[in-house]
């Protein structure tokens, strides 16, 4: 078979290569990948940012994807050949604190699929039957392949955020996990309204536009005057940042009400700003990272019940076979979550 994988620490770098198929440990499901997306941090190991330096290169990339069980390690018991599949891939170790408590998102050990060991960009992967997550029946692969950034914007929301009916709700940022952060905020009640920059224009902020929320584009907009027309002059109540710019967080700040509540989704890197006026005005600045089991199922769920259109959301146009055209055009702006048909790579 074949696997795109990141081969030296610079920008590109990605190769189709022939690798054997892999053998399932004794704990481990092999699994036929049929669809697998194109995630931010992917996109981050595309132009090899300082977070990836601790890849050890070659490694095939990956981690949002769907398949079927079509083999099984001897002590697995929770799948069988034929199953259909999702992986959640930030894997925690069991044993430190964190995990012990039930924050496994947050391991002080985790290691992450297609970063850290080779990932879903290939015919065949496998993984531990206690990182797999069944699909319901109803569920079409394409849009299973989503649920891991689906299960981001979940966990961002409904456990992590005060969203309820009737709250003016900003997203920062209308990348994957802002279209996604923006449906589910949507599906709990929330007036939603998402932001862009001037190279969202092009495609993010029309995708927004036709999911059903207003945009605004921070570069060309008053925003002080449509915070003012947007929320009677209060401010927003929850604002979400899932640019990971340093300006996110400054501007969520600016446009959040007093006693209002700002929840960091992107990772934002280093950025400067008085923190004064958070403490003043009672700012309930609330970090969400990953996901866990439950978040997955809440996922499926919102996918069952349409409120996240996947159909709308998902762009097929890309082929793994010439991946580059797809990793340069989604940091230009010009698509937004690309879903790649893996099998190609089974020809």
């Amino acid at each position: 078979m074949r696997g795109l994988t990141k081969t030296s620490r610079g920008h590109g770098s990605m190769e189709l290569v022939d690798i054997d198929r892999p053998t399932p440990a004794a704990d481990e499901a092999l699994i036929e990948v049929d669809y697998a997306g194109l995630c931010g941090s992917d996109a981050g190991i595309y132009e090899f940012e300082s977070a990836f330096e601790r890849m050890n290169l070659p490694t095939v990339i990956g981690h949002e994807y769907t398949g079927r069980v079509v083999e099984t390690g001897d002590a697995v018991t929770k799948f069988a050949v034929g199953d259909r599949v999702v992986e959640r891939p930030i894997r925690g170790c069991g044993d430190c604190y964190q995990c012990e408590i039930g924050e496994e998102n947050v391991c002080q050990n985790a290691v992450i699929t297609g970063v850290d060991h080779d990932g879903a960009y290939a015919g065949y992967v496998t993984a531990p039957e206690t990182a797999l997550h069944p699909v319901p029946d109803g569920v079409d692969p394409k849009h299973a392949a989503l649920v891991e950034p689906t299960s981001i914007g979940a966990r961002a929301v409904i456990q992590n955020s005060r969203v309820g009916a009737g709250d003016r709700v900003l997203v920062a940022g209308p990348g994957p996990i802002g279209q996604l952060t923006a449906q589910i905020a949507d599906a709990q009640g929330g007036e939603v309204v998402v932001a862009g920059v001037g190279q969202d224009t092009e495609y993010r902020l029309p995708l927004a536009e036709e999911l059903g929320f207003p945009t605004l584009n921070v570069e060309a907009d008053d925003m002080a005057a449509r915070r003012e027309e947007l929320t009677d002059g209060i401010g927003y109540d929850v604002v979400f940042d899932t640019t990971g710019h340093p300006s996110g967080l400054t501007m969520a700040v600016e446009q959040v009400r007093k006693g209002g509540q700002i929840v960091l989704i992107g990772q934002t890197g280093e950025t400067t700003m008085p923190y004064s006026p958070l403490v003043r005005s009672e700012i309930d600045l609330q970090c969400s990272y990953a996901s866990m089991y439950e978040d997955f199922e809440n996922s499926f769920r919102l996918i069952e019940s349409g409120d996240v259109d996947h159909a709308t959301f998902l762009d097929d146009r890309f082929s793994l076979l010439d991946a580059d055209e797809a990793f340069e055009t989604f940091l230009s702006g010009g698509t937004c979550k690309p879903v790649f048909d893996v099998s190609v790579l089974r020809e």
